[in-house]
């Protein structure tokens, strides 16, 4: 079960990179869509910014089969840092929504986003590490 634990979260740390990504082609295809003369409108919509909405999603069902995954594992803090990716996923999605209504807030959904990938990628490498019983000679 380490082992799944540990794909998990690096699946969530990868998906969070492809966010990120998603986003600045979105805003790149916004710009250049506009500057094309396109209407950008309540109706616009660009492959960018349907990834991210629908990976956004995914990750939030990923969060959630991590943290069911980490109480059937050893990893030692798993169910601390399993649940701590859940409540930033929450987060981040209440950024999300939020944010449509105060722009500004858009920042901290893109610190929280990176803050996921940062602890995903601490689970994994716990994940990783975890020391092995001694054997006895």
């Amino acid at each position: 079960m380490r082992a799944a634990y540990r794909v998990l979260a690096s699946l969530i740390a990868l998906a969070v990179v492809l966010q990120v990504a998603s986003i600045a082609m979105a805003g790149f295809t916004v710009a250049g869509d506009a500057e094309d003369g396109a209407t950008i409108g309540a109706d616009y919509s660009n492959f960018g910014q349907s990834y991210h909405s629908m990976a956004g999603m995914a990750i939030a069902l990923l969060a959630l089969v991590f943290l069911i995954v980490s109480f059937l594992t050893n990893v030692p803090r798993g169910r601390m840092l399993a649940g701590i990716v859940v409540g930033l996923v929450v987060l981040q999605i209440l950024l999300a929504v939020v944010s449509f209504g105060l722009p500004a807030l858009g920042l901290l959904h893109g610190i929280n986003g990176l803050a996921i990938a940062g602890v995903a990628g601490m689970a994994s490498r716990r994940a990783a590490t975890v020391a092995q019983p001694a054997t006895s000679a």
